[in-house]
C-alpha cells in the first residue's frame, strides 16, 4: 500500500524524502514571508478545509438526503467523514510526528504533524460530495464539477505547506490515506445496498429447500 511504504520512510527519516520535504518547507516559508497576498490566498484556502467546515457540509449533506429518504447513502456521508476523521487522529499520535519549525511562523497550530487532517477531510470530503452528486450530473456539469474538487484537494492541500502547518509528506499520505478509506467505504456500502436489493421483500413467502415437491407439478414433467 503507498500510504504504509511513505509511512516507513517517515518513520526511518529517509534522506531524500527529508531534503524534499525540508526544502518545500523553507522555500514556500521565505516567498510567503515576502509576500502578504500570498499568505492571504492560503489562509483563506486552509480555513475553507477546517474541520469546522467540513462538520457543517457533512450535516448538510446529510440531513439533505434523509428528508429524500437516502439513509443509506447518509449514513455513508456521515460515517465516512467521522471514521476518516478518527483514522487522522489515531495515526498522528501514533506516528507523534512534529509540525515544521520556521523561524516567523504564520500559524500556530496545536496538535502533530502526519498525516495532514486538512488534506485528509478535503479528499475525503470532496470524494464523498462527488460519489453523491455526480449521479445526478450530466455531460459538461460533470467536468467542471470534478475540476473544481481536484483544484480545491489539492488548493487545500497545497496551502497547508505554504502556511508552514505540514510537510508535502503529510500531505501526500493525507491523500493517500483518504483515497484508501472513500475506496474502503463505497465498497462497503456498495455491497450492502446489492445485498438489501437481493433479499426477498418484507412478508414473501420464502420457499423452503427442505419441502419436498410433487414431481408431477415441475417444469417438463410428464403427466398423463
Amino acid at each position: 500500500m503507498p500510504f504504509t511504504l511513505l509511512l516507513l520512510f517517515v518513520e526511518s527519516h529517509f534522506a531524500p524524502l527529508l531534503r524534499a520535504d525540508n526544502g518545500a518547507r523553507d522555500g514556500l516559508h521565505s516567498y510567503a514571508l515576502t509576500h502578504p497576498f500570498f499568505v492571504t490566498l492560503m489562509r483563506i484556502a486552509s480555513n475553507s478545509g477546517s474541520a469546522l467546515a467540513w462538520q457543517v457540509v457533512t450535516v448538510v449533506l446529510a440531513a439533505a438526503l434523509l428528508w429524500r429518504r437516502q439513509i443509506r447513502l447518509a449514513l455513508f456521508v456521515i460515517i465516512t467523514n467521522l471514521g476518516s476523521s478518527l483514522i487522522n487522529g489515531f495515526v498522528k499520535t501514533a506516528t507523534n510526528r512534529a509540525r515544521p519549525v520556521v523561524a516567523h511562523p504564520l500559524l500556530h497550530e496545536p496538535g502533530k504533524s502526519f498525516p495532514s487532517g486538512h488534506a485528509q477531510a478535503a479528499i475525503v470530503g470532496y470524494g464523498v460530495l462527488l460519489l453523491v452528486v455526480l449521479p445526478y450530473l450530466h455531460g459538461a456539469w460533470r467536468r467542471v464539477v470534478v475540476a473544481v474538487a481536484v483544484f480545491m484537494v489539492l488548493a487545500i492541500g497545497f496551502s497547508r505547506v505554504a502556511l508552514a502547518a505540514h510537510y508535502i509528506s503529510d500531505v501526500l499520505a493525507a491523500y493517500l490515506l483518504g483515497l484508501a478509506w472513500v475506496a474502503v467505504m463505497a465498497s462497503v456500502f456498495h455491497v450492502w445496498r446489492r445485498a438489501k436489493a437481493s433479499a426477498p421483500p418484507e412478508g414473501a413467502t420464502v420457499p423452503d429447500p427442505e419441502r419436498r415437491s410433487d414431481p408431477s407439478t415441475e417444469p417438463g414433467s410428464l403427466t398423463s
